[in-house]
């Protein structure tokens, strides 16, 4: 359709097939690193279905805060497993680490997925104590973005909310009508509208939206209109594109990190 290669992704990276692959390599090692040091619980439930799960990770200390990493693969593929090395920078500085799955479409429509993100923070929050500072990557960008909008969240666990960072989100969910992906979001017009961030108003909470300045042009524009719509922080990643402008979370001293907690 109109869209499909606007949204396309791999064909313009460098050696985009084998990235998840690559994920899945550093993530297995990190679970198995934090799972000796009795760092990790993993696959605790937030729901019935076998992918409404998330892992836990554990810094060294008492934890001051949750850090919660949202996976993008555009509602249609991916789960947690393949991120769990990008918990790297958050545990450097003291917080604890929750990485939800959820269930894919076209099982289930974008809307059910934003429901069950809400219900797992709901879940990990009851968990831990302190803030609660979001971040997700492109559909995950989307997925936490949805969180900061009154109404999503119950509203102690909003009030929880330190920091909300959409990475390469999908903020305005009309263009994708014109993709053929859609054969299995379902959209119409109106469920689209119903769920862009970017034609929403959010909570008071500082939120900053990241995207790498070589993505494609589709992605810069979506970044920009969620930070222009909330009056948002505008982040643009030199050199990044979107698969490795996440690879900052690893870093405690990132640029991204910092900003993310603070």
């Amino acid at each position: 359709m109109e869209l499909d290669d606007a949204y396309a992704n791999v064909p313009y990276i460098p050696g985009g097939a084998q990235y998840p692959a690559r994920w899945t390599v550093a993530a297995e090692a990190f679970r198995a690193r934090l799972s000796a040091e009795r760092r990790a619980e993993l696959g605790l439930p937030y729901g019935d279905g076998a992918r409404q799960a998330f892992d836990l990770f554990h810094p060294t200390g008492a934890a001051r805060g949750l850090c919660v990493f949202v996976h993008g693969g555009y509602w249609l593929r991916f789960d947690r497993t393949l991120w769990s090395h990008l918990a790297a920078g958050p545990l450097a500085r003291g917080w604890a680490v929750a990485m939800p799955s959820y269930d894919l479409c076209p099982e289930v429509r974008i809307a059910d997925i934003t429901r069950q993100i809400a219900r797992a923070i709901c879940v990990m929050a009851a968990r831990t104590d302190g803030p609660l500072a979001l971040v997700g990557h492109s559909a995950g960008g989307h997925l936490v973005a949805r969180m900061a909008v009154p109404g999503v969240l119950p509203g102690d666990v909003a009030a929880r909310l330190s920091h909300v960072m959409p990475i390469s989100p999908v903020s305005d969910l009309r263009p994708l009508l014109q993709t053929s992906m859609n054969e299995q979001f379902r959209l119409d017009r109106a469920a689209a509208e119903a769920e862009s961030p970017a034609l929403m108003r959010p909570l008071p909470v500082p939120v900053t939206v990241w995207v790498g300045a070589e993505e494609r042009p589709v992605f810069l524009d979506q970044a920009r209109w969620l930070a222009a719509a909330w009056n948002a922080g505008h982040e643009i990643a030199r050199g990044r594109h979107h698969f490795d402008v996440i690879e900052a979370l690893t870093d405690q001293n990132s640029r991204m990190v910092a900003q993310l907690l603070g």
